[in-house]
């Protein structure tokens, strides 16, 4: 059966999270953490090859392959037995170990999405800027390994902006501000195509805010078991930490209605099953603020979230601004906290209209500026929006033209990999 008669295989690979299933679907299949864990006692064996026999030695190598969890099931072998030894392939959006991002794939497509790779394509994502040499790492894995029949590897920032498709406005113009768990990005793209000079961004993100929970949480005195409270931080992040519009004010409001604020976390601690309890209270607010002020966390970078996009849509070409600032697309889970697009909007506005008013002052206000109009986009689904992007883009008819094939690549190697072009014409 021709294969671009079936689903493409839609995989969006991050720092944090890996989101899986097939092109079509509104949501990913599963939304995995990006970790293996893998068998320490079988690897050392098959490392330490002086000392074995080759058939032992053979045996060791084959079980270190075989043995071996991803995502959820990874970090509950490993908190559960010392036996396993954690990997994060991806790191600041980059892939830096191929071995386990291998392994992961291979757990990606046979035990949770069940298929046959030969018998699908395949969209893979990848961060703007990416080294050339890590798409051909890419596209060798894939049709070497699992002998795919087609790829394509998407710029995840195009593909948020595809997901805030709707029927009246199709709008390839505009800034993707992308908070994951390990960067935080600002994007623009013009007409599909992403402006590399102008992108900007900041090593502030979803793991940092889980970091200074952590932190603030340890600070208080709150009992939490060492090896659960990156954990248990986390989980407080998703459940109940929101963005405010003016620091002073909420912890005034925490301070006269603490019963009202404070909410408690509850877990159980995995090494002996006991149940423990923590309050939380200032954390739900001060977390996300780590993004609008950073200095309450780290004095290495000042620049709050608002002033980096302003700076990244001011070095775009001119007549693509205004277009720029109508179109904020926000992507990735730290940009789901409550009122999160308001405060980022409320905050770019005051930046862009203090310019305007300075410009017409500057003319004696014989000239006056004409003001900008500042648009965030929120919608439901920017947690999943680069691969909700690339489930609209692999539905398309053209996708499938433009898709590297494994004919392509038997021929002229893994260098294909280098140019993505939105379509086949448009090298």
């Amino acid at each position: 059966m021709d294969p671009t008669s079936r689903p493409t295989v839609v995989i969006d690979n991050g720092t944090g999270y890996s989101k899986m299933g097939f092109a079509g679907n509104v949501e990913p299949c599963f939304n995995q953490p990006t970790v293996v864990a893998l068998n320490d006692s079988y690897l050392n064996q098959s490392r330490a090859s002086s000392k074995l026999n080759m058939a032992a030695q053979y045996s060791a190598g084959v079980m270190a392959d075989l043995d071996f969890f991803i995502g959820d099931e990874a970090l509950l072998r490993s908190r559960a037995s010392n036996t396993y030894t954690l990997s994060y392939p991806i790191n600041h959006g980059q892939v830096e170990d191929w071995d386990a991002m291998e392994r992961y794939w291979q757990h990606c497509i046979f035990n949770y999405l069940r298929c046959d790779p030969e018998d699908h394509y395949f969209l893979l994502t990848e961060s703007p800027l990416t080294n050339p040499e890590n798409r051909e790492y890419m596209g060798e894995i894939m049709f070497e390994t699992f002998n795919i029949p087609g790829l394509y590897i998407a710029v995840n920032s195009v593909l948020a902006l595809a997901a805030g498709y709707t029927t009246s406005k199709c709008e390839m113009t505009g800034v993707v501000v992308d908070v994951g768990e390990g960067a935080t990005r600002v994007v623009p793209v013009a007409d599909g195509y992403v402006i590399g000079s102008c992108i900007k961004s900041i090593p502030i993100a979803g793991q940092d805010v889980t970091l200074f929970i952590q932190e603030l949480m340890r600070e208080r005195g709150e009992k939490m078991p060492p090896e659960d409270s990156f954990e248990a931080a986390r989980k407080v992040k998703e459940m109940y930490c929101y963005t405010c519009s003016d620091i002073v004010k909420e912890f005034n409001k925490h301070d006269k209605e603490p019963a009202k604020f404070i909410k408690q976390w509850r877990g159980i601690r995995l090494k002996t099953g006991a149940p423990y309890a923590c309050d939380i209270g200032y954390e739900r607010f001060l977390g996300p603020e780590v993004l609008f002020s950073p200095e309450i966390y780290t004095s290495d970078y000042i620049t709050p979230l608002p002033a980096l996009i302003d700076k990244c849509i001011q070095s775009a070409p001119i007549d693509t601004r205004r277009a720029l600032y109508k179109n904020i697309v926000l992507s990735g889970g730290s940009t789901m906290f409550k009122d999160f697009h308001r405060r980022l909007q409320r905050d770019l506005k005051k930046i862009v209209d203090a310019r305007v008013q300075a410009a017409t002052a500057h003319h004696g206000g014989d000239i006056k500026a004409k003001p900008v109009e500042v648009h965030v986009v929120s919608h439901p689904i920017q947690r999943f929006a680069v691969w909700f992007g690339g489930s609209v883009l692999a539905s398309t008819p053209e996708f499938f033209e433009a898709c590297h094939t494994k004919a392509e690549y038997e021929e002229h190697g893994a260098s294909i990999c280098r140019v993505n072009p939105v379509f086949k014409g448009m090298y």
